[in-house]
């Protein structure tokens, strides 16, 4: 059996970014070579990300891509399990690279677009960070002027596109989307099970108990078109000109929204809260048995 030196360790672990106690077991199992120790590495890391796919990963990044010609757009969403992660040199390296690739090949279907070379990638990622990474949104935005906007912390990308108008506008519109959180584009856009929904949370109010059909209906329509102001991007109050709607500053430049995409790091997806106390309290019973 060849010896292992610190070099070959080195040198393992330099191009795995393994632990250095992993990068000798691989290699005494490859006798001696970094090349056959990289390989078998690859071969496992497939059943190591395996068995961390159950665990929920709703922290991580969501970036955006926008086209020179500001005509498109690609917002991707990718998660880690913990934020300390989602900060990870690598895990952003990993995350920009899959961004970049769905824009070259005008891909949006994240299966096809992770069977492959990235897909062992992120496999890789898994092994050597050690937590569930997911690539789990992908949107593209098209119109004749896309704007695109992402929150410091990389937890909230939105891209807005526009029929006419000027980049700076529509990355403006983008960023108060991302503050502000509309639910739909135009009044019109609000799906009807939702706004049955606000109608049974509206009749539901005590002000509403005892009083006749009519009167119901008719604070009913007022409180239905508030909700729908309040939640329709272009009827909100702009947020760096609350004294203008963004519908109105749109119409400044002679443009109409084309729509908008808003995705925020973990939205949707369901954790399950931990009793750290509990787990410590059952784990010490466990080891008293």
């Amino acid at each position: 059996m060849a010896a292992i030196t610190a070099a070959m360790v080195k040198e393992l672990r330099d191009r795995t970014g393994l632990g250095m106690m992993e990068c000798k077991k691989a290699l005494v199992e490859a006798d001696g070579s970094v090349d056959a120790a990289i390989e078998e590495l690859r071969k496992s890391s497939g059943l190591k990300a395996a068995k961390k796919a159950g665990r929920t990963a709703a922290e991580g990044v969501s970036l955006i891509k926008v086209s020179d010609d500001h005509k498109v757009a690609y917002i991707l969403e990718v998660n880690s399990e913990t934020d300390f992660v989602a900060r990870d040199d690598n895990f952003l390296a990993f995350a920009r690279e899959v961004l970049d690739v769905a824009f070259e090949k005008g891909e949006t279907d994240v299966a096809k677009l992770m069977d492959g070379e990235l897909e062992t990638k992120r496999e890789e990622l898994v092994q050597m960070i050690g937590e569930n990474i997911t690539v789990r949104r992908l949107v593209e935005v098209r119109g004749e002027v896309v704007g695109g906007y992402v929150h410091s912390n990389n937890k909230i990308a939105s891209a807005v596109a526009l029929t006419a108008g000027d980049p700076e506008t529509a990355r403006d519109i983008a960023m108060h989307a991302a503050a502000v959180n509309p639910r739909v584009g135009k009044p019109e856009d609000m799906p009807a099970a939702e706004l049955e929904e606000e109608k049974e949370v509206i009749k539901s109010q005590p002000d509403m108990e005892g009083k006749p059909a009519e009167i119901v209906e008719k604070m009913m329509g007022g409180r239905i078109k508030k909700f729908l102001k309040e939640n329709s991007l272009v009827e909100q109050p702009f947020v760096k000109n609350p004294d203008q709607t963004v519908g109105e500053l749109i119409k400044s430049v002679d443009a109409d929204l084309v729509g908008f995409v808003r995705l925020e790091v973990g939205e949707g997806i369901e954790v399950e809260e931990v009793d750290f106390a509990a787990e410590v309290a059952a784990a010490a019973d466990t080891g008293k048995a």
